[in-house]
């Protein structure tokens, strides 16, 4: 009968705890690295001008550090982590006490050198078999157990026949069979603990269990793509559509489930904050269409931040408001992904616009020029004016640094931070070619698998440069340059957008589509920056295609006919078992015309003997003692047959 085992437990707690403790360690030391060691470009904290340093020192004090552990996650895991490795060190100690991972060792055993006497081998045993007798030590297993441990190390140190199995075999008994138990521990068999076995065996199951399935389940069943919460993609759904303007964003953005916890009024002196940003954001809103606390709190934070009026806000206002921007961009990427679920180009294009207005703190009629460092709309006002005017970002950027405007009042450094920053900005540009793989006709057939190579060259970096954080003192957290990719029809449907994230100087890009039915086409290329605004690029593209009867003639090689006659490996099985089918069918026609040729009507003469046959069987049966109907039968079908 299978035994409890408490030297086999400890082997299966500690490989189940070794499966958790090993991710959760990696986790924790990863984690922590991070928070103490980590450098300024790990974590974004890099000021390439001096209207970034502020940026960046806010970074360091929200990216360092041990408060950045403070997560009630991290702190959760890390409490488990620490009592589960106390757990693993007693397991592992009482594996090298008394599993049987510790390898018998007499010398150790009896704390003598391995260069022992026999004097000093018997001294040791007299001494440590009264130490541990269990006279001495009574109700203790434990000394028990090493009484007999002293007397085992005895014998293999004196006994020739033990000594010769102790060193063959490891042990001074000789050779062991194998021991098969349950690695449990045999406590739970004590009858005084079944009580406590049992109540706690419920309590896992009945509650802890459950909870545990039923909290991962409820929570991670809110979330879909990109970690967006579906209630947050029921809301886009709701309230994008071809209609829908760069000015209604900001109130689908606020209403997203992301926020409804947070951005909850709790006071009147919260109300009375909102109204007070409110009436200073107003002119540069659009008519709210939701009247719900959440959605007009959200709403409003938004626009003291597109309008760089964040001065105005309350610390915990502004700790708001840097959430809802912490997420801001993964959800508008899940708007873009609503639009092209919708087929609308134009909104799709006006959430991506959003998503440059946000990340460089302006709004719709802001100047590209506030993109560049230090400057206001007065040196905005004074670039746009004379001959040549400088009023759009690459017009800005073409000109040598000594004829840009706008810089008559600047320092040095801030002069030097305008034309560093020009230098991050990109000068994009784009190049597209239609073609169909794998096809020397050049041209374009309908049903055509046709491909749309996009070729973006970044002529701001050198040969080998990758494209480094965006330029964005108002925006909180780093931010990658990336490019979004569309397709669209002249009537405003998409064929594809896709983001393209590569840094590389050139990169390229490939749309697929199959080509539409035969006439000319002209489509939309748009290629838009995901963080700078004024750098978009639009561009036609032309298809024309040939109707697909026009193809010339595909003549067929005759070994290609030849081949396609023969039949496959499966038709091959498929005529064999019709074949087997046939033979059978055959065979029982055959067996059904003889039944019937056999029980045709007899005429008189044969039926006059077929009786006398019968009269001849009958005294052949009683004087064989044989009663076969089988062989009678064979006998009337022989003599019908000779008939």
């Amino acid at each position: 009968m299978l035994q409890y085992d408490d030297s086999a437990f400890y082997f299966v707690a500690l490989s189940f705890i070794t499966i958790y403790l090993v991710p959760s360690w990696y986790t924790i030391i990863k984690k922590f690295r991070v928070a103490l060691f980590s450098s300024d470009e790990d974590i974004g904290a890099i000021s390439r001008t001096s209207a970034e340093e502020k940026k960046a020192a806010d970074l360091k004090k929200t990216s360092r550090g041990l408060k950045t552990l403070g997560s009630p996650g991290f702190i959760f895991n890390f409490i488990i982590t620490m009592l589960l490795s106390v757990v693993f060190m007693w397991l592992y100690l009482s594996v090298q006490s008394n599993g049987e991972v510790n390898s018998f060792d007499p010398f150790t055993i009896l704390d003598i050198d391995t260069a022992a006497e026999l004097k000093e081998i018997k001294k040791a045993y007299k001494k440590m078999s009264l130490k541990y007798h269990p006279d001495k030590n009574p109700n203790n297993p434990a000394a028990e157990a090493m009484f007999m441990m002293v007397a085992k190390a005895y014998e293999a140190l004196t006994d020739a026949e033990a000594k010769e199995n102790w060193e063959k075999y490891g042990n001074p008994d000789g050779k062991q069979s194998l021991a098969v138990s349950i690695g449990l521990p045999e406590f739970l068999l004590n009858v005084d603990n079944r009580n406590l076995v049992l109540l706690t065996y419920l309590v896992f199951m009945v509650i802890v269990i459950p909870f545990a399935v039923w909290s991962y389940y409820s929570n991670s069943s809110k979330f879909g793509e990109k970690d967006v919460m579906y209630d947050t993609y029921a809301w886009f759904h709701h309230n994008l559509n071809d209609h829908t303007l760069i000015k209604n964003l900001p109130e689908v953005l606020a209403g997203s489930a992301e926020f409804r916890e947070r951005n909850m009024t709790k006071s009147n002196e919260d109300k009375q904050e909102i109204g007070k940003i409110l009436a200073k954001v107003k002119s540069h809103m659009q008519k709210p269409t939701f009247n719900h606390p959440v959605v007009l709190k959200g709403n409003v934070l938004l626009h003291a931040h597109l309008t760089r009026q964040t001065e105005v806000l309350s610390p915990a206002s502004k700790d708001d408001l840097k959430s809802m921007l912490r997420y801001s961009s993964s959800l508008i990427d899940a708007m873009i992904s609503v639009c092209k679920n919708q087929e609308s180009l134009k909104s799709a294009l006006n959430c991506i616009k959003f998503g440059q207005y946000v990340t460089q703190a302006q709004w719709v009629k802001d100047s590209e020029l506030l993109q560049l460092p230090h400057f206001t709309d007065v040196e905005a006002g004074h670039c746009s004016k004379g001959k040549p005017a400088q009023k759009t970002i690459q017009q800005y950027i073409g000109v040598d640094n000594d004829a840009k405007k706008g810089l008559r009042d600047f320092t040095a450094e801030q002069k030097e931070d305008v034309w560093k920053c020009c230098g991050i900005l990109p000068a994009l540009t784009v190049e597209s070619k239609v073609f169909v793989d794998d096809d020397e006709d050049p041209n374009v057939y309908e049903g055509d698998l046709c491909t749309v190579a996009v070729k973006l060259t970044r002529n701001n970096l050198e040969e080998g440069e990758k494209a480094g954080l965006v330029h964005a003192p108002q925006f909180p957290f780093p931010r990658l340059e990336a490019w979004w990719v569309a397709l669209g029809t002249k009537e405003g449907k998409i064929i594809s957008i896709d983001k393209v994230t590569s840094p590389d100087r050139i990169v390229e890009h490939n749309i697929k589509f199959l080509a539409p039915r035969k006439g000319q086409y002209e489509f939309n290329l748009h290629v838009l920056s995901n963080a700078y605004i004024g750098f978009d690029h639009t561009e036609s593209v032309e298809l024309t295609t040939q109707d697909a009867s026009a193809l010339p003639e595909y003549k067929v090689h005759p070994d290609d006919a030849e081949l396609d006659d023969e039949p496959t490996l499966f038709e091959e099985m498929m005529n064999a078992n019709i074949e087997d089918d046939s033979d059978s069918d055959e065979e029982s026609d055959s067996d059904d015309e003889s039944e019937e040729e056999g029980i045709r009507e007899l005429s008189a003469a044969e039926q006059e003997k077929k009786a006398k046959l019968q009269a001849a069987r009958q005294k052949a049966a009683a004087a064989a003692g044989d009663d076969s109907d089988s062989d009678d039968d064979s006998d009337v079908e022989e003599v019908h047959a000779d008939s």
